[in-house]
């Protein structure tokens, strides 16, 4: 079970770390539309700041699942899964906003593979 535990918690810091990579490098048509739009400047750099603290929230919890990986007693169970609820929400709240899109998929299933990975870890000793 060690070794299924690490590989979901494997592909779960691959599937966040490729998802905050193509989020980030969408940054710049975000912030040109932002520029082009009537959105006053305070909301126009919300949205930015948003944008790129979605990519370094889902940044670093792939650091985080991929140490866990790695090291799988790095850290207790229920951190792992308080930590994999939120992709989890995130997709929820994708769906709910934008509908049927990949960035959701992405996360819903980053966050279950990381909730599966927690699950199947051993018990510390």
């Amino acid at each position: 079970m060690k070794l299924l535990a690490r590989i979901f918690l494997g592909i779960s810091a691959i599937l966040l770390a490729v998802g905050a990579h193509f989020h980030t490098s969408a940054f710049g048509k975000t912030s040109a539309a932002v520029a082009n739009s009537n959105l006053p400047a305070f909301l126009g750099n919300g949205l930015r700041v948003l944008w790129l603290q979605d990519s370094v929230i889902t940044n670093v919890l792939a650091i985080v699942f991929a140490i866990v990986a790695l090291k799988p007693l790095a850290a207790p169970k229920w951190i792992i899964i308080l930590l994999a609820l939120v992709p989890v929400v995130t997709a929820g709240l994708v769906y709910h906003f934008i509908g049927n899109f990949f960035g959701g998929h992405i996360f819903l299933t980053a966050g279950i593979a990381a909730i599966l990975g927690a699950l199947l870890l051993p018990r510390p000793t």
